[in-house]
């Protein structure tokens, strides 16, 4: 049942999703990564990735993580997938290395 209503209150978010294309990592994030990572990057939901963890998702290669944005991804321990582009249609590849870039610099320490 929790998990049916994380998967709609997600759903909900992504329907009236603003565009941003050409925008700063911040904003990507803010934009569209948010409602799910969270402000502080450690996951709203459970089963989200921590982008703080030491060995998390952010040690990974630039191409990898660029392929779990680009198609979307299923992390192991999340009720959820990421859909492809967080749900955001509008991303480009340049929003996509400055989200990139903004989460490295923001939350990996």
């Amino acid at each position: 049942m929790e998990n049916a209503r994380l998967l709609l209150l997600a759903t909900l978010f992504l329907a009236n999703q603003v565009p941003v294309a050409e925008l700063t990592g911040k904003a990507v994030y803010e934009g569209t990564c948010i409602a799910c990572h969270g402000r502080d990057g450690k996951g709203a939901f459970p089963g989200v990735p921590d982008f703080n963890a030491p060995n998390g998702p952010l040690t990974k290669s630039s191409d990898t993580l660029k392929k779990h944005i680009l198609e979307g991804f299923q992390s192991p321990k999340s009720p959820m997938a990421m859909p492809p582009k967080g749900g955001n249609p509008t991303l480009t590849y340049r929003d996509i290395d400055e989200v990139l870039r903004y989460m490295r610099d923001t939350f990996r320490r």
